[in-house]
């Protein structure tokens, strides 16, 4: 939003140049969405705490967990609005690959909070049920897999790639939309178990975002694409921007997600 802004005001004064370097919006993303985290925080918890939405613990759960019953819950809800904003302000929003990467979060977070809410409003500590929460998953991951393949404008995209080792690129064809499916549904539900062994996967899904930052910068930039020896597909440094977008959410979540939380 802030980049068509700065392109349009380019032509009368040629320091607004500056927003066009990815490097910078990545910056800006990432302090954003910190500060935004640590600004809507205290406002969330106090408005979760006076409506008495507080952590549902499963008997069946470690005996350590049980103390947190009651804790504020669906504080994700903050680190959505975060990545949301900064996002629409600092990325290319002509880029389709931040569109789908957007509207995929935001899915997935609205699964989320349904199964929160049935956990929290209607004191089900098993939330929403697992077939439809794999159901609405499966919606989003195959949804999101046959969008990428069908609007893919070179080989490259679909193919799978062993980074920092020349030539190993094998074209995965039709298959590309399964192993896609597997790794949006795999992912999702690996950070869900994660999360529920000890409620800090937010700090895991910090340093993964800022590893993929880096892949997404490498593979949207011809010269260091050929120089670590991975295919350059235009427009993907842009998700670097929305990878940043989420580490400063983390961050600033993390903040608030101390004992007890």
């Amino acid at each position: 939003m802030l980049l068509f802004l700065a392109n349009f005001l380019a032509q009368y004064q040629s320091a607004f140049n500056v927003f066009s370097y990815l490097t910078l919006r990545m910056i800006l993303g990432t302090m954003t969405a910190l500060l935004l985290c640590l600004w809507l925080g205290p406002w969330v918890i106090r408005r979760l705490v006076e409506r008495q939405i507080g952590q549902a613990i499963r008997d069946d759960g470690p005996q350590s967990h049980l103390s947190k019953a009651g804790t504020p819950t669906m504080g994700g809800a903050m680190i959505l609005m975060a990545i949301a904003v900064s996002t629409l302000l600092w990325a290319d929003m002509s880029n389709r690959f931040v569109w789908i990467v957007l509207l995929v979060t935001l899915g997935f977070g609205a699964i989320g909070w349904v199964d929160d809410y049935r956990k929290v409003v209607e004191k089900n500590p098993r939330g929403l049920p697992a077939r439809w929460k794999y159901f609405w998953q499966s919606v989003l991951g195959l949804g999101t897999a046959v969008m990428l393949y069908m609007t893919a404008s070179s080989p490259a995209e679909t193919s799978l790639i062993v980074p920092l080792f020349k030539d190993i690129v094998i074209p995965l064809g039709g298959f590309y939309i399964v192993l896609t499916y597997l790794v949006i549904v795999g992912s999702s539900n690996a950070v869900n178990l994660t999360d529920g062994l000890d409620g800090l996967a937010i700090m895991p899904t910090v340093m993964v975002a800022m590893g993929l930052a880096i892949f997404a910068y490498a593979s949207g930039n011809a010269v260091f694409a050929n120089y670590l020896q991975i295919p350059s597909i235009p427009g993907a440094g842009e998700l670097a921007v929305f990878c940043a977008t989420i580490a400063g959410a983390g961050l600033g979540f993390l903040w608030f997600n101390t004992y007890p939380a």
